[in-house]
């Protein structure tokens, strides 16, 4: 499962009617009051825990982690049970109401607001060389990176507090329906720890596990991290190294460089309402057009298109997703998160050239 928990997705389900959203990635956060870190303390940990058990047998045969020092590691873990009622919480399921009610406006002023995006451009102009550089060896435009970035830790500002031992080891242990996953991410997590050698109570993020400025799980580090900064280590919460690790990230779920993203569709006719929106949608331009949706702008040669609908409140907006669009939505599976980055992206990238208004309007 090659997904990374973040604050987006969790602030989109409890907001958005009619999306749905993974359980894994639900969200950076802070601990809420009366957690061990908002003033209450934890409630037991893990050493005489079964799955513990077997789990430490397992580290130790198939990495050669000594099964006593992994268990010395999971007795010091603390079990935290609003992690467990936070991804118990229920989710918003369906279509959605059945008339406009201006969700996606709601959404995207969470995000695209001119005090963030003068952030965006600070952050940009910090790392300028090195956007340019990831962008250089990846093909990942630097608008990409700082929209991911900027959409999961507003730029390193949340990146969550939450200890990511006590939050994989309560979700391994403690949360049957999804504890395959987690324990996997244990795993990775034990053994990034190794590999870098860091002290496994010592780093933090969001509650189900998620790290850094780009809020990558520990199996996303191994597989996609670089040590973008040259000092052998790759350290998500270091900038430098997030912007390589984005961008290394889309490459590997084939990022096509110099290809749109998403382009604006006029639509003509009540034909679009009968045609299925979303991001694992795949329509024939053909099909589009006999339902009265053209794109406003070249498709760069593509013959197909997803079709993307916006909750505006006066109405709905639609766009084409091209593949670059669906490579977006492989960092979160929904269609407003992969919208939110690619419109944050773009405009920082305006007001770092100079030539935009001080809330423009992305298109």
């Amino acid at each position: 499962m090659r997904v990374i928990l973040s604050l987006f997705s969790f602030l989109l389900f409890l907001t958005l009617a009619g999306c749905g959203s993974n359980p894994a990635r639900e969200g950076a956060g802070r601990a809420p009051e009366g957690s061990a870190y908002g003033g209450g303390g934890g409630s037991g940990n893990f050493a005489n825990n079964p799955a513990a058990l077997r789990f430490a047998q397992t580290m130790q045969q198939r990495h050669g982690y000594d099964a006593e020092a992994v268990m010395s590691i999971l007795a010091r873990a603390q079990r935290q049970n609003w992690i467990i009622a936070q991804m118990n919480k229920p989710l918003r399921k369906g279509s959605g109401p059945a008339v406009p009610t201006g969700a996606w406006n709601r959404h995207r002023a969470k995000f695209i607001t001119s005090d963030n995006i003068d952030k965006g451009v600070a952050f940009w102009n910090q790392h300028r060389a090195e956007l340019q550089r990831a962008s250089a060896n990846y093909g990942v435009p630097p608008e990409i990176i700082v929209g991911i970035i900027g959409v999961e830790t507003r730029w390193g500002r949340i990146m969550g507090k939450t200890r990511i031992i006590d939050a994989l080891a309560t979700l391994s242990f403690a949360y049957p329906r999804r504890s395959a996953y987690f324990t996997g991410e244990l795993e990775a997590f034990l053994l990034l720890t190794r590999e870098e050698g860091i002290d496994p109570f010592q780093p933090t993020g969001s509650f189900a596990g998620a790290m850094g400025y780009g809020q990558f799980m520990p199996s996303n580090i191994r597989r996609y991290g670089v040590d973008f900064n040259g000092d052998r280590h790759r350290s998500l919460w270091h900038p430098v190294d997030a912007i390589g690790s984005v961008a290394n990230y889309f490459k590997g779920h084939g990022w096509r460089t110099g290809e749109p993203v998403v382009v604006r569709a006029t639509v003509s006719g009540p034909g679009a309402g009968s045609l299925k929106a979303g991001f694992d949608t795949n329509y024939s331009l053909a099909t589009l057009a006999g339902a009265g949706i053209t794109p406003a702008g070249s498709l760069g040669g593509a013959n197909s298109a997803s079709l993307l609908k916006f909750d505006v409140g006066s109405g709905y907006e639609y766009w084409l997703g091209l593949h670059n669009f669906y490579v977006i939505t492989r960092y979160n599976h929904l269609t407003y998160y992969a919208m939110a980055v690619y419109q944050l992206g773009n405009a920082v990238k305006a007001r770092v050239g100079g030539g935009a208004p001080r809330m423009a309007a992305v298109q």
